[in-house]
């Protein structure tokens, strides 16, 4: 009575496995009840699969990072590029972005079924490099300005160049000569960043953005501002200062506060980036490929077309090798692909065409199982023994073989997912989930399905499973 329970739960979770992974065919068929018999049946709404980038279409970006003022790791520099990056377009909403880093200064992202290309290209390339900058010796801004300036430096100094009046003009000699004769580099960057907020002044009642510096940032900040008292510290943003502050004090308790001509809008959407994460280091965008959607579509035809010869093929070679209990591993086979389809929507997992070459590949994993059982359960009853036994001996004695192949596949589709890049990462997921999938329609479902056919009838007829 468990037994029979227990494989009416099995079918009624496949069917409703079936609802979840295909809710389309289950609406056609709710749409035509509705038309003849006149019936208000609501549609179950559906959820769709998450497709990478090769399969929905997208755009393939390629950024190279300035390195040339990093004094640490510059892997340590890309890596934090990458995050900050992946942060942004994660809350841009994208299908599952590749964000991962090529050589040593380049940085892919890969946006899948994104409409608004250029909105996240510019969302990207306007993650904000924040850079504290104290004032450069008046000597050597003036060297600055003669080799930018040549023949005309001696019309221009730097006390002139950087004086509060001029902030126009300075702005516009770093825009086209990218010199800086007015300040120098702190050390202190976004990467000292902790949070940003909204405030207004007590005093004009101006937009400002607050800033909360981490345990690095308020270190650094406190012995800048000690060592400039009375003197300019600049905050600059991608290379063009907001506001140039007079240090009035120390300021050792990690706080800050930028000023400007700001609207609220514009100060919301500065605290939106900050907070989004600070580039440790600028990057330009250098290549941008767009994959067309029409492309994407016959890649996941294709893939589904091969999906399905495999399904067919795995099926018929056990149906004519092993017969009654062939039969049975391909129904099991059904329920293991509907288990897996429905995780893939659930974690949810992107399927890229590495990824898809993952399942096919578990397809005919998930049957390995069930062919060191059956091939054991064909010993058994060539040996004279009842249906019953066989199948009882079957599975404990091919067991440690099940489980063995299938802990040495994991422990490989592991070692991939953890050491390799997020293409290959989704072969390895979809490969994974497979080899769990299988264990549970081996040993679970294919039992319990094969524990129908051990009656007097089937007794009399043991050619079928031979």
């Amino acid at each position: 009575m468990r037994r029979n329970l227990f494989l009416i739960s099995i079918i009624v979770g496949s069917l409703l496995l079936f609802v979840f992974v295909a809710p389309e065919y289950v609406n056609k068929g709710i749409n035509k009840v509705n038309s003849k018999f006149s019936k208000h049946i609501p549609n179950i709404p559906g959820q769709p699969f998450r497709l990478g980038l090769d399969l929905l279409g997208g755009t393939h970006l390629v950024y190279q990072a300035d390195l040339s003022k990093v004094n640490g790791s510059q892997n340590d520099a890309m890596q934090g590029v990458r995050d900050v990056v992946e942060r942004r377009v994660n809350l841009f909403g994208v299908s599952e972005p590749v964000v991962q880093v090529s050589g040593t200064n380049q940085l892919i992202v890969d946006l899948a079924g994104v409409k608004d290309v250029n909105q996240a290209i510019n969302l990207i390339g306007l993650t904000p490099f924040l850079e504290f900058k104290t004032q450069l010796p008046p000597a050597q801004g003036d060297a600055i300005i003669k080799q930018a300036l040549g023949a005309q430096a001696a019309k221009v100094t730097a006390a002139a160049l950087c004086s509060s009046g001029n902030s126009q003009t300075f702005t516009a000699f770093l825009l086209q000569f990218h010199a800086d004769p007015c300040y120098q580099p702190s050390g202190l960057d976004g990467s000292g960043l902790k949070s940003a907020t909204l405030t207004f002044s007590n005093q004009t009642y101006e937009p400002q953005v607050s800033l909360q510096l981490n345990d690095k940032g308020t270190k650094l900040f406190a012995d800048i501002t000690q060592k400039n008292l009375g003197r300019i510290v600049a905050i600059y943003l991608d290379g063009i200062p907001i506001t140039q502050p007079t240090v009035q004090s120390a300021i050792t308790d990690g706080n800050a506060v930028i000023t400007g001509s700001f609207t609220p809008e514009e100060a919301k959407t500065l605290v939106e980036r900050m907070n989004s994460g600070a580039l440790p280091v600028p990057i330009q965008l250098i290549s941008q490929q767009t994959i067309g959607a029409s492309l994407g579509s016959e890649s996941l035809t294709k893939s589904l077309t091969a999906g399905i010869y495999g399904l067919i093929f795995v099926a018929l070679f056990m149906v004519l090798f092993y017969r009654l209990p062939g039969v049975i591993s391909v129904v099991a086979l059904v329920v293991y692909v509907l288990i897996v389809l429905a995780i893939y929507k659930v974690v949810p997992v992107t399927l890229t065409l590495a990824g898809i070459a993952g399942f096919i590949l578990s397809l005919g994993m998930a049957v390995d199982a069930n062919i060191l059982i059956f091939a054991r359960m064909k010993e058994e009853l060539a040996a004279g023994k009842s249906l019953n036994a066989a199948m009882h001996e079957g599975f404990s004695r091919a067991w440690l073989s099940v489980r063995d192949s299938h802990v040495t596949t994991l422990i490989g589709a592991l070692v991939l997912y953890i050491a390799t890049t997020s293409i290959v990462k989704g072969f390895a997921l979809t490969l994974g989930v497979g080899v769990l999938t299988s264990l549970f329609t081996a040993t679970i479902v294919t039992r319990s399905f094969l524990y129908l056919v051990t009656g007097p009838w089937f007794e009399k007829h043991k050619r079928l499973f031979r």
